[in-house]
């Protein structure tokens, strides 16, 4: 059986795509070609860290049978299209979020990867790239603060990290911030409350700092239920410039034994480094430094390609996810 997965990249125009790559290639995978429309801002910088990754045309990549697996960071309207194309020519997909902007789009490629019987794998980042994470995972699992009743989650960001595309301020290219950003807290509070179902019950968005791009939007909020827990969702692009990291990004989860925050990239005004994680429950209070803790969907996402299985995250889940954040998007937008 083929142990190595050989990968190519199709779209790099979100900078996620370099740790989604570079995950890959630390768990032993190889990529030789890459594929973008345009002139993409980090074109440069992606020649420059992989410079024996070579450009090659779409079709050319697509059509070559020694490829198994496609990444994808292209503008996110574009995502689903190229995950279809990947999906048809018999490989399997890893995406950035939000893995598609339209439920139409979901629905095709919810048809496609019934048809090809290739994986569609997500990859929300704020839980698979955040060791912090994967442990509160591991400690909920284990019981340690029992059934989980309520989750919080916070996905700040700043506009002003980088140079940021046109495409960013265009609703249709981007999604909304719900669709966009929203999806990772969403998918969240699926593992966490070990939901397969759940219901919107309230969203908003708006955007008071960008008026001169009508589709732009820097905040956002969402209520949602489900296994007889409840989430909140708060989601804006006012990070202060002072901040020595992009966003404080925080998740709080209740349970009915105890309770876990996280911290991921930063403890404010504490530490600079990220993936704190506090525990409290009836038999101990605790601090846990999680920047040691092995990140695990890499892995298992290999894995799955090569033994056709659904460890680093079922498909079922991956869909859910996305039908609830462009749900919660179309409701925000029709409230307003």
């Amino acid at each position: 059986m083929k142990k190595v997965l050989n990968l190519a990249v199709i779209g790099i125009d979100h900078g996620h795509i370099f740790n989604m790559l570079d995950e890959m290639i630390k768990e032993g995978c190889i990529c030789n070609y890459f594929w973008t429309d345009g002139d993409s801002l980090n074109l440069e910088e992606f020649k420059k860290k992989y410079p024996k990754i070579q450009w090659r045309e779409k079709n050319e990549i697509l059509n070559d049978f020694s490829i198994d697996m496609i990444l994808i960071s292209s503008v996110p309207k574009d995502r689903a299209s190229h995950a279809i194309d990947a999906l048809k020519s018999n490989k399997d997909v890893m995406v950035d979020k939000p893995g598609c902007t339209t439920l139409d789009q979901l629905n095709n490629i919810k048809k496609t990867v019934n048809e090809t019987g290739k994986i569609w794998s997500v990859n929300f980042s704020e839980r698979f790239h955040v060791a912090a994470v994967a442990k509160a995972e591991e400690l909920i699992l284990e019981g340690k603060i029992g059934k989980v009743k309520s989750t919080i989650g916070t996905g700040p960001h700043r506009q002003g990290n980088y140079k940021r595309p046109s495409w960013f301020y265009e609703r249709e290219s981007y999604g909304g911030i719900i669709t966009d950003i929203g999806s990772h807290q969403i998918h969240q509070f699926l593992v966490f409350t070990n939901s397969n179902e759940a219901k919107i019950t309230h969203s908003f968005v708006e955007n008071t700092t960008k008026k001169e791009f009508e589709g732009f939007q820097d905040f956002g909020e969402i209520n949602l239920t489900g296994n007889g827990a409840h989430g909140y969702i708060r989601l804006d692009w006012f990070t202060p410039d002072a901040l020595p990291t992009w966003g404080d990004g925080r998740l709080f989860i209740l349970g009915d034994k105890g309770f876990i925050e996280i911290r991921k990239y930063i403890d404010l005004a504490k530490s600079k480094k990220g993936n704190h994680l506090f525990l409290a429950n009836n038999e101990e209070v605790k601090y846990i430094d999680c920047s040691k803790v092995k990140l695990t969907y890499f892995k298992k996402l290999i894995n799955d390609v090569l033994n056709r299985t659904e460890t680093a995250c079922p498909q079922k889940l991956t869909y859910l996810s996305m039908e609830l954040a462009i749900k919660a998007q179309e409701l925000a937008e029709k409230n307003n």
